[in-house]
C-alpha cells in the first residue's frame, strides 16, 4: 500500500471515528472512492512548514498528521489563487491537496476532501463559496472568522462548518495550520468568491 493509500485509509478513518453529529451526518451515506487517479507529484513552498513543524504525537490528529507528513513528497499540491487576488507572499504560505475529489488522488464527484496548509502569519481574507464545508485542524492555535464576526482561536480537532455561500476568514499566528476539509453540495472545483473584507 503506498503513503497515498494510507493517506487515504487515515483520513477516512479519522472521520468516520469522530462523534460529532454535524459531521457524521455530512459524511452520512457517502461512498469512499477506491479508485485512485494518476497525478503527477507538485510541490509547494508551504509543505515545507509542514516538514518543520514539530510532530503531534500519538493522538488522532497526531496520526493523521503524520500520515501526512509521510505522503506529502507524492502528492500534487495545489493552489487556487494568483499572484493578483493575494500577492506573492501569500502564495509562498498557502496550499492544499485534494486528496479525493473531482481534482483529487482518488475520484469522486460527490464530495471533495483533503488537507489546507497555511504558513506562520498569514490572513486568508473573507471568502464564500457554493458547496457547504467542514474543516478539521490538526494543529493548535489558528484564528476562524464566520459571518464577519470576530476572529476567535480553534484548536486541533475541533469541527468547524461553514453553510453553503457564508463568509469565512482564516488567520494564523506564530505557528502553521494544517487542516483536514470537506466539502459536498455544489461545484467541487469552484474558486473561492473573495468577499473584499481584508482585516
Amino acid at each position: 500500500m503506498s503513503a497515498i493509500d494510507e493517506l487515504l485509509v487515515g483520513f477516512r478513518d479519522y472521520v468516520l471515528s469522530r462523534s460529532d453529529l454535524t459531521l457524521q451526518h455530512f459524511v452520512e451515506g457517502f461512498d469512499w472512492p477506491a479508485q485512485p487517479r494518476s497525478l503527477a507529484t507538485h510541490g509547494l513552498p508551504v509543505v515545507d512548514y509542514l516538514r518543520k513543524h514539530d510532530r503531534l504525537g500519538e493522538g488522532a490528529e497526531g496520526v493523521l498528521f503524520d500520515r501526512l507528513f509521510q505522503a506529502a513528497n507524492e502528492l500534487h499540491w495545489a493552489q487556487t489563487y494568483s499572484i493578483t487576488d493575494f500577492g506573492a507572499d501569500f502564495l509562498q504560505r498557502y496550499g492544499w491537496v485534494e486528496l479525493f475529489g473531482t481534482r483529487g488522488h482518488f475520484a469522486s464527484e460527490e464530495m471533495a476532501g483533503g488537507f489546507l496548509l497555511l504558513g506562520p502569519n498569514v490572513h486568508y481574507p473573507d471568502h464564500h463559496h457554493e458547496a457547504e464545508e467542514i474543516y478539521i485542524p490538526l494543529t493548535d492555535g489558528s484564528l476562524w472568522s464566520k459571518d464577519a464576526q470576530p476572529f476567535l482561536p480553534h484548536w486541533s480537532g475541533e469541527i468547524i462548518h461553514h453553510p453553503s455561500n457564508i463568509r469565512h476568514a482564516m488567520r494564523t499566528e506564530d505557528q502553521p495550520l494544517v487542516a483536514l476539509y470537506l466539502w459536498r453540495g455544489g461545484p467541487l472545483a469552484q474558486k473561492s468568491i473573495i468577499s473584499g473584507r481584508m482585516q
